[in-house]
């Protein structure tokens, strides 16, 4: 199958999804995540046995592109709701894959690329590494990622970084439990290519069936996390602010929110 916003190398049993807009800090597209939700359902398909994912350039993925944004001003609230469905499908899809995922972070991974970063069972990341919640700073809600991080980290940290919508590196991110290793650049791929041989030392099958198990304790939670994810989602972006923010980011100004 071939992909333009990703790319796919397999070097069996391990494959590896990197993110192929570097040109645009491998933001993401609505192709993109078409074409990860494919590569994810590919996948589980697949003999392979673990997954890496990784960012093009100097970034692993800085969020939703500007066309995106551009285009949002102009939808409907189906159309809203269809992007929204649509992530949370690539988010799912993810977090429930039957491999093992590593995501080798690179670079910054803002907003939507927080999320890819950490729903992988392993996230390593080099110390020039940034993450943040950033949905807030310009009107949106960080519904989706939400569901999954306060399983994460907890309800009380789980409320500093969405609702301040700072960035932070990968030494914090480290101590949170996002991130399971920091690591030099240049060390960065060789890493995650050797946790992903240790991996294989598995039963394949135990891995999947364990993997299987802990998505389905957590999905009574999720299911409804997400479902009321995708209402806030589409109640917000018929708000004022939304507007606003949008508008303000486009412009390049700071938002004027009506208080």
């Amino acid at each position: 199958m071939s992909y333009k916003t990703i790319l796919v190398t397999d070097s069996h049993p391990i494959r590896t999804v990197t993110l192929n807009r570097p040109e645009r800090r491998n933001a993401m597209t609505r192709e993109m995540q078409t074409e990860l939700i494919g590569v994810m359902e590919e996948t589980a398909a697949t003999q392979c046995c673990a997954l890496i994912l990784t960012g093009a350039g100097d970034a692993f993925c800085s969020g939703l592109d500007l066309s995106e944004l551009q285009k949002m001003r102009d939808k409907t609230p189906a159309e809203h709701r269809a992007d929204a469905e649509r992530l949370a499908r690539l988010f799912v899809a993810l977090y429930e894959l039957p491999v093992p995922t590593i995501a080798a972070v690179n670079g910054p991974a803002i907003a939507g690329g927080t999320g890819l970063a950490t729903l992988c069972d392993f996230t390593l990341a080099t110390p020039a590494a940034r993450f943040g919640f950033t949905e807030v700073r310009i009107g949106f809600v960080p519904a989706l990622v939400s569901a999954f991080l306060s399983l994460q980290v907890g309800d009380k940290r789980c409320r500093d970084l969405l609702l301040t919508g700072r960035l932070f590196g990968a030494t914090e991110a480290l101590q949170f439990g996002l991130v399971n290793e920091v690591v030099e650049r240049e060390e960065l791929t060789p890493r995650a290519h050797s946790m992903a041989r240790s991996l294989l030392a598995n039963s394949p099958q135990s891995v999947s069936a364990t993997k299987r198990l802990l998505a389905a304790q957590n999905r009574v939670w999720l299911d409804a996390a997400i479902v009321a994810a995708l209402e806030s989602n589409a109640e917000s972006r018929e708000s004022t602010d939304f507007r606003e923010g949008i508008a303000a980011f486009l412009e390049k100004r700071k938002p004027v929110w009506k208080r």
